[in-house]
């Protein structure tokens, strides 16, 4: 055996090994080239076998006629392996037909639906009933996603459900509408079912009510000119036990009643509660040049309507650039939009840290008197202040330490009730503050902003500790919004090269191209001419 030989045989025995490892799993490895790391699991997702202390088994039940003639289901299975192949032998896998296998029955027991979907086979248009959905099993413990047909949120989902089975621990967070007029059920349905599909349990509270000492985290949107001393207290009390509490109000409310005005909110302690624990909701609106549009509906001479979109500077669009990287609730922020709000100012006391989560590009401006916000109005209407306030605004912040007491030297007094005590000794917690009640509402629907039920699930992740959680990313493509590109300037200049680009350099191009080509077989007739 020569040199040459025993080389080539060193190289085949070493990749006969490797290969062998790569079988038996002990060694696990994926080039994962798609777009947002769609097949890669975080480091929180792959890491879950140290949490576990007996098998969890992924059952994935799965329609095989789905399978043929969809790419999704391949998409789910192949994310679902990585946390099998990630787990150490203790995430066991499992994908059957429930058709196939005789589990209708079982699928009804759990809530596992069936769903109709079009198809064309075989140029022959049909519905199709099929299944997607998957079934999480720990010890006597069960978690269902009904139906599955999209890897954009699944990670996030399998995980934290996972996780809540291990820590016997269910994720709850507790609710006060303070807004009347407004209620969780008809106003804020869309969050509702983000925090529920985040496996969150909703537990509506009234103001004024007790708020359980285990309740995890609180959301308090709204309430200023309502909520009194006594419901106040109790919310106080709770942060000083250690509760976490994300306040959505306003200091500028918008009377949709009498045609979008806006009005000063009579604050009733809330706004001035918030501002003691450090940061202040400044009574003014906040626009920006880099807005959303508002479809306005107009009616002609001759009894046409139309329908124009303007660009409406009280609907904000946050970009993510805007967001903190520095801290883990917007580490990986995709934009809010916020909807007549009003900017904060920090202002944190002794014990208690405050960093701004996002704010406003630098060309944004207050109203701070003489409102006017109907989308009827003409524009220098609203740029009356733009001289005397243009620049970047907070629009949101976290707070977290230790805080004092708003009632610690003065607590209230309610006739006919005993107020129950403030702890002996405050405890750690933390708050976020946004001076916004209505991006949590239908209006949603209206711009395409799910992205702000994406951030409202990250801050209850966040509030209740879950900071891991938050790391893991969605893996939808982006929206492709046209509001990117806030600078004007830089717009500018992509529409005109992209301007350019479509009109003058590709069909420049083709004409040059074809020339050439004309020209290069004329050159090679004439040669060929001389050659006879």
């Amino acid at each position: 055996m020569n040199k040459r030989e025993a080389s080539v045989l060193s190289a085949l025995s070493l990749l006969a090994i490797i290969l062998a490892f790569l079988v038996t799993r002990r060694v696990f490895f994926r080039l994962d080239m798609s777009d947002n790391r769609a097949y890669t699991i975080s480091r929180v997702s792959r890491e879950l076998y140290r949490e576990l202390e007996d098998q969890v088994r992924i059952n994935y039940f799965l329609s095989d006629r789905l399978e043929r003639i969809h790419p999704v289901p391949r998409e789910v299975g192949d994310l679902l392996r990585e946390y099998a192949d990630n787990s150490r032998g203790r995430i066991e896998v499992s994908i059957r037909d429930p058709v196939r296998s005789g589990l209708t029955d079982l699928m009804d027991r759990l809530g596992i639906v069936a769903n109709q979907i079009e198809t064309v086979e075989q140029d022959q248009a049909s519905v199709a009933t099929v299944y997607s959905g998957i079934l999480v099993e720990y010890l006597d413990r069960q978690e269902v996603l009904p139906f599955v047909f999209s890897i954009d949120t699944l990670e996030y989902d399998l995980t934290s459900r996972i996780r809540n089975m291990v820590r016997e621990k269910q994720r709850e967070i507790g609710v006060i509408v303070g807004d009347p007029g407004r209620s969780w059920a008809g106003d804020y349905g869309y969050l509702d079912q983000a925090l529920r599909g985040a496996a969150y349990r909703i537990r509506e509270i009234n103001g004024g009510d007790d708020i359980p000492d285990e309740l995890p985290s609180l959301l308090v949107i709204g309430g200023a000119g309502v909520l009194d001393d006594g419901a106040l207290y109790r919310i106080d009390r709770y942060i000083q036990g250690g509760g976490r509490v994300f306040f959505s109000v306003e200091s500028v409310a918008i009377d949709f009643e009498q045609g979008i005005t806006p009005d000063f909110v009579m604050d009733r302690g809330l706004l001035a509660m918030i501002s003691f624990y450090g940061a202040t909701v400044q009574p003014s609106l906040v626009l920006d040049q880099n807005a959303l549009t508002w479809p306005l509906r107009t009616q002609t001479a001759g009894g046409m309507v139309q329908l124009r979109l303007v660009q409406y500077p009280f609907w904000i669009g946050i970009q993510p650039e805007a967001g903190s990287k520095t801290h883990p609730l917007t580490s990986a922020f995709n934009g809010v939009d916020l909807y007549w709000a009003s900017p904060l100012e920090l202002n944190p006391p002794e014990g208690v840290s405050a960093e701004a989560l996002f704010g406003t590009t630098d060309r944004a401006w207050l109203m701070t008197r003489d409102f006017a916000a109907s989308p009827e109005m003409v524009d220098y209407l609203f740029r009356r202040e733009e001289p005397d306030t243009r620049g970047r605004k907070i629009m949101a912040a976290a707070l977290a330490g230790t805080f004092p007491s708003w009632f610690r030297d003065l607590p209230p007094v309610q006739e006919g009730e005993e107020l129950p005590p403030l702890p002996d000794t405050p405890r750690p917690s933390r708050v976020v503050v946004l001076g916004d009640t209505d991006y949590l509402t239908g209006i949603i629907a209206m711009t395409r902003s799910e992205r702000n039920l994406s951030f409202m699930v990250q801050a209850a992740d966040w509030l209740g500790n879950d900071d891991d959680i938050i790391s893991i990313g969605n893996r939808s493509s982006p929206e492709g919004r046209l509001d990117k590109i806030t600078d004007p300037v830089r717009r500018g200049s992509a529409i005109l090269w992209s301007q350019a680009l479509n009109v003058v350099l590709l069909p420049l191009g083709l004409i040059v191209l074809g020339a050439a080509r004309s020209w290069k077989r004329k050159a090679g007739g004439r040669r060929a001419s001389h050659d006879v």
